[in-house]
């Protein structure tokens, strides 16, 4: 803010906000769509221009085939293609979840599970391992971690696990601060998932898992490292494909009003919500059995960004629901906006 010599007082201008008055109806929708890269360079180059697309995953395949020098121009490519910048990002949790794991393109070194790390060395060495990784992130133009984990499994056979911090509800919530804080530090935007918290639920990548405990319990535990993220001011949140009986009996939370409602409203979170993995067996599942398109009913539910989701058949169709009034402009702009402020916060925005 500045003031000038008549005393009237001059807001510094909102980029993003000038971004978002400039982009037709198709290029916002390209906004909300995450995808999975290919590996195929020509093939992304293509898709992140044609579809104005917000971000593309990379898995471990990507850092292979080609020398650091490639990637990191095939980085800067996606960049460069992007209309208003790329958010490009991992899963770097870490253990068992670790894309970048030994790879020579971006690290020598193998990376242990937070479990390992905090029993070694405690939220100290959390700290030291999350900006180191982040660093080595940054460096190879990754801008978004989706990482940390932030679920409490009190049953070491859950499936999640071994991707936890292995504590319970209150160790977990003093951890997960910590890892935000260090993460976003180095300028890569932290994802915190996978909300509302498997619990020791099931696997959601091949099919529904279900938790029967109560939302009042649930909510007095689960929600508690959710919340401490939120505080520590985590710029986005992953929800997961759960089904909460307690709080929403028919939808996956991914896919339901009442577990946004109750992100957005009761725990006041405004940065980016984030779907986990539309092309996972739980979500698939359910919109065949259901006959909707999975895109759209994360966008209604109240997502910003879709994960896997499919950007050739779902721009058309969330385009015709806005037409038909079955998803507000406002709410496409209220998502791009957030979007394009986090791209600033990163650098990225063009």
């Amino acid at each position: 803010m500045s003031i000038s010599k008549n005393n009237k007082i001059h807001h510094p201008q909102d980029k993003a906000k000038k971004i978002l008055k400039k982009m037709n109806l198709d290029q916002k929708i390209g906004q909300l769509y995450f995808i999975h890269s290919t590996g195929d360079f020509q093939q992304m180059k293509r898709l992140i221009k044609k579809d104005h697309l917000g971000g593309i995953t990379l898995f471990g395949p990507d850092f292979k085939g080609r020398t650091h020098a490639q990637f990191l121009r095939e980085m800067d490519t996606y960049q460069k293609e992007s209309p208003t910048g790329m958010f490009i990002a991992t899963d770097q949790e870490g253990g068992t979840v670790s894309r970048i794991n030994t790879n020579p393109l971006v690290s020598h070194s193998n990376f242990s599970s937070p479990q390992t790390i905090y029993a070694k060395s405690g939220l100290t060495g959390i700290a030291n391992e999350d900006a180191r990784v982040s660093r080595i992130l940054k460096n190879n133009k990754i801008n978004m971690n989706f990482a940390p984990v932030a679920d409490v499994a009190l049953n070491k056979n859950s499936f999640i696990y071994q991707r936890t911090l292995g504590k319970g509800y209150n160790e977990t919530a003093r951890y997960i601060p910590v890892a935000v804080h260090a993460i976003q530090k180095e300028n890569v935007a932290a994802v915190l998932k996978h909300f509302p918290g498997y619990g020791d639920a099931g696997d959601t990548h091949t099919g529904f898992a279900q938790i029967n405990k109560k939302f009042s319990a649930y909510e007095e535990e689960d929600l508690l490292p959710f919340k401490a993220g939120i505080h520590a001011h985590v710029d986005g949140i992953m929800v997961s494909h759960i089904i909460i009986k307690d709080l929403d009996p028919l939808y996956p939370a991914s896919l339901s009003t009442t577990a946004h409602q109750l992100l957005r409203k009761k725990l006041d979170y405004q940065g980016l919500i984030i779907t986990d993995d539309l092309q996972m067996g739980a979500i698939t599942e359910f919109a065949k059995k259901h006959q909707i398109n999975a895109d759209i009913l994360a966008l209604k539910a109240g997502n910003d960004l879709l994960l896997g989701g499919d950007p050739e058949t779902g721009i058309p169709a969330i385009k015709q629901a806005v037409e038909k009034k079955e998803i507000s402009t406002k709410q496409i702009d209220k998502s791009v906006y957030r979007i394009l402020k986090l791209k600033e916060k990163l650098q990225i925005l063009k």
